[in-house]
């Protein structure tokens, strides 16, 4: 009886290797050790006898565990000490350029010494601690924050050549350019990098078929490899509350139809996810480490990009055995092989889905330009002029002309609240009700109150909109106009301007909206701007934006010009705005001319 829990509780002669934490805690015997010994926590034939007491050991340094007597007498075996090694990872330095590798700097520094009589050394790293007798030192790229070498000047003889400070400004150019040499290989190092990850992926016709054979061909020579008979991939859901099986090798099916693994139970997943490798070499209490498997010795390795953490692989051995330094280093890249594998296949569904909503918004934004007019009206005495930006893909904002029923030309420009694509729908909206209510309706104010109807009827309230209309009549008389919502209207003459424009509701913003209705005359050389979204008053207001004043003014000096022109003067404002927070335009001109 004594030598069957001899052979039970057997010390293990397993010990600590360098870089790695080893814990200690309980041992019990496996399957076959289990029914021969009569069960967990007791030696058949010694009930009420022996107790053997099963004790939860913490995580820390080594020591063994209490043994159970007989009558009171000491312990004459010890238990055996299951171990667990946790390996921790090192971040991988950079191999960057160095000046050192530049072939012709030897030859420089000795060209150097044999014209000045001053010897230039060049010295790796990033100290510059100069020695004793030295007469200047400075870095080789002074713009890094971290110079990879210093060069140090130093006399070789008593009366060189040329003086100090001629060996100094020497020394100095030729530290700029080896500054520019090394920035000039660094910046080709990362180019190349960069332009290695541009390569476009070609999806296979059975990508998630050729993803389940990948992972499981990988698991299945990285078993075979280091001796193990079974793994298993699994990766946390969306919420990162539990662990879900995605792949295996060497496990039954079913494992596929078991319950996910609650993440808060899952102790040595949780440590491996720190960036460690744990080793479990021989078995243990399931409660501390809970593995997923029930196997004498595992390996769980973490699986994660260097920006996410996608799950754990783990690796089991149905013998007892010790994982060399050798196993674990190959398993580690392993696990990173499987993560490439899973991020390439994320990289490539999403690759895939933004090219198809990227070729939708290039449709959408074709669709939008071609319904723009292209055709300038013709009214008597009138010049019509208009242009719009807009940033890539759909806009909010648009112009369009249409005939009234009197006669009169209708000129609108609006756009949406919302930028781009969240945009497009309310401007499409708005300009297409503008339209149709204009092929009965011949007052603007009429028609931005139809369109006004027709906007907040149809939505939720949250598509708001601006816009102006301006009828150009048929006959000489007033310029009527109305506006809605956030629009610059600027009367423009030769050497002078003047802003008309106002405070109004947004279209769309309730049943009826306050609008902005006037009538002006426009005398021969004369115009009116239309502009929105509205551009502050004063430049200094304008954060870096076109300003009113400044469009103004510079209308007012090509007000001699034809109406193209003063397209071509807002464009060119509109495109030097430096700050690029404002990208979607859209202007009319309408120019008087001479009868």
């Amino acid at each position: 009886r004594l030598r069957r829990l001899d052979r039970i509780a057997r010390p293990s002669p397993i010990g600590a290797g360098p870089g790695r934490r080893v814990c200690c805690g309980d041992d019990r015997p496996w399957k076959g050790e289990a029914s021969r010994a009569g069960g967990r926590g007791a030696a058949t034939g010694l009930a009420g006898h022996v107790q053997a007491e099963r004790v939860e050991a913490p995580i820390g340094p080594c020591r063994h565990l209490p043994v159970p007597s007989i009558h009171g007498e000491p312990p004459v075996v010890q238990p055996r000490a299951t171990y667990l090694k946790i390996y921790r990872e090192e971040p991988p330095e950079a191999a960057e350029p160095r000046l050192e590798d530049v072939r012709s700097l030897p030859a420089l520094l000795r060209a150097f010494r044999q014209a000045t009589g001053w010897s230039l050394c060049y010295l790796p790293g990033p100290q510059a601690d100069p020695p004793d007798g030295l007469k200047w030192s400075t870095p080789a790229n002074p713009g890094e924050v971290t110079p990879p070498g210093h060069l140090r000047l130093h006399p070789v003889g008593p009366n060189p050549p040329a003086d100090a400070r001629t060996a100094q400004r020497l020394a100095e150019a030729i530290a700029g350019l080896l500054g520019e040499l090394y920035e000039a290989r660094r910046a080709v190092w990362q180019r190349e990098a960069e332009l290695a990850a541009g390569v476009p992926l070609v999806p296979h016709p059975e990508e998630p078929a050729q993803l389940a054979t990948r992972l499981e061909a990988t698991l299945r020579a990285a078993a075979q490899t280091t001796g193990c008979h079974a793994a298993a991939v699994y990766l946390l859901d969306e919420a990162t509350t539990c662990l879900k099986l995605r792949s295996r090798w060497g496990l039954p099916w079913e494992r596929f139809l078991h319950p996910t693994r609650p993440l808060e139970d899952a102790l040595a997943d949780l440590e491996a996810m720190l960036g460690h490798a744990v080793v479990l070499d021989a078995r243990g209490s399931p409660t501390p480490w809970n593995p997923p498997e029930d196997y004498p010795a595992a390996v769980c390795l973490p699986l994660a990009t260097p920006t996410t953490i996608l799950g754990t692989v783990w690796f089991f051995s149905d013998q007892r055995r010790h994982f060399s330094d050798h196993d674990v280093a190959v398993l580690e890249i392993v696990a990173g092989r499987l993560a490439s594998d899973l991020e390439r296949a994320m990289l490539l569904r999403e690759g895939m889905e933004g090219a198809q909503l990227k070729q939708q918004l290039a449709v959408a934004e074709r669709l939008q330009r071609n319904q723009l007019p292209t055709v300038q009206p013709v009214v008597d005495h009138w010049q019509v002029g208009a242009w719009m930006s807009q940033r890539p893909g759909p806009g909010s904002a648009f112009y369009d002309w249409h005939a009234l029923p009197g006669g009169s030309v209708a000129v609108f420009v609006g756009q949406a609240v919302q930028p781009g694509a969240a945009g497009a729908i309310p401007a499409t909206t708005l300009k297409a009700a503008l339209r149709a209510h204009a092929e009965y309706q011949d007052r603007p104010t009429t028609l931005l109150q139809k369109a006004n109807l027709t906007l907040w009827t149809g939505s939720a309230g949250d598509q708001l909109a601006s816009a102006v209309c301006v009828a150009i009549p048929a006959l000489a008389g007033p310029l009527p106009y109305a506006m809605a919502g956030q629009v610059s209207v600027i009367q423009v003459r030769s050497g002078h301007w003047q802003s008309l424009s106002g405070e109004a509701d947004f279209l769309g913003q309730g049943p009826q909206a306050a609008l902005v209705e006037r009538q002006i005359d426009v005398p021969p050389d004369h115009g009116l701007v239309l502009v929105t979204p509205r551009l502050p008053f004063d430049q200094s207001q304008s954060h870096g934006l076109p300003a009113e004043q400044l469009l103004g003014s510079r209308l007012a000096a090509v007000a001699h010009l034809e109406a193209e022109q003063w397209i071509t003067a807002c464009r060119d404002l509109f495109e030097a705005d430096p700050s690029g927070q404002r990208a979607e335009w859209a202007a009319v001109v309408l120019k008087r001319t001479a009868p």
